[in-house]
Order: C-alpha cells, then sequence, then structure tokens
C-alpha cells in the first residue's frame, strides 16, 4: 500500500484527484468515502450530511456537506449515479471517518450510471503514488 508519511492510499481503491474522496467498485455499487490526507486537511468531522438515497449526483458535483474542525465545505462525488446507502453509522458518529477512513468510516453506496467513464477519470493502479506524493508535498506546503 502506497504510504506518504502519516497517509496510505490503498492501492484498489481509485482517488478523485482534487477532493480526496475515495471510490471502490463493489459488484453494482461503488462505496466512496474521504481518503486519509483529505481527514487530515479537514481535522475533526462534526457533521455530515449527505443527499437522499434515492437522489442522482454528478461525478465532481456535491452529493453532500461536511463541517470539520478545520473548515465547512462540500463533499464531491466521484461518480455520477444515484445514491442506494448511506453509512449510518458515520452519519451518527462522524469521528469514525476520522478513525477508519477506508473501512467502518465509508460514506456513500451509489450505483453508478457509467462506472468505466468515471474510473477512467480517477487516479487509480501505479499513478496512486505520484499523486498522493505530490498532494502530500502540497498539503505540506
Amino acid at each position: 500500500m502506497p504510504t506518504i508519511g502519516d497517509y496510505s492510499f490503498p492501492p484498489e481503491l481509485y482517488y478523485e484527484p482534487g477532493n480526496h474522496v475515495w471510490a471502490r467498485p463493489d459488484g453494482e455499487v461503488v462505496t466512496i468515502g474521504l481518503d486519509t490526507l483529505g481527514v487530515a486537511a479537514l481535522g475533526d468531522l462534526a457533521y455530515i450530511v449527505l443527499k437522499p438515497v434515492g437522489a442522482e449526483v454528478r461525478h465532481g458535483e456535491a452529493a453532500g456537506t461536511f463541517e470539520a474542525a478545520k473548515m465547512v465545505g462540500d463533499l464531491f462525488t466521484p461518480v455520477s449515479g444515484v445514491i442506494t446507502a448511506h453509512n449510518e453509522a458515520a452519519l451518527r458518529d462522524p469521528s469514525l471517518v476520522n478513525r477508519d477512513p477506508y473501512g467502518a468510516g465509508w460514506l456513500a453506496k451509489i450505483t453508478p450510471a457509467d462506472w468505466a467513464y468515471d474510473a477512467a477519470q480517477l487516479v487509480q493502479g501505479v499513478e496512486i503514488e505520484y499523486w498522493a506524493e505530490g498532494e502530500v508535498e502540497r498539503y505540506r506546503s
């Protein structure tokens, strides 16, 4: 697993390069969440609101909002489609995202409209390490 400083980036995931949201295809759905660098940049999450189950979302547009120690902002989705599930545990206790962003801290599941198209827009495979190094350097400066 690429690890840059304190930040890990599991190689089986796909990453939205500008928003630090990851995507993991799981059969007919894609699970999304925040990566470790995104979580570090935000600080402790206090509140997360997602569009309702059944809502359509578009790649690069807001699927919800969050409030964290360092900022308030939008959660941008890395995939277009329909939200099919929320992680109710993470919505009740946003600190779960801080503690386990790639596991129990996932945020939503989306049935993708065109996963192949969206996946081609994301950082994946051997690109992850190069992208992550640049992002960590940018974050530190």
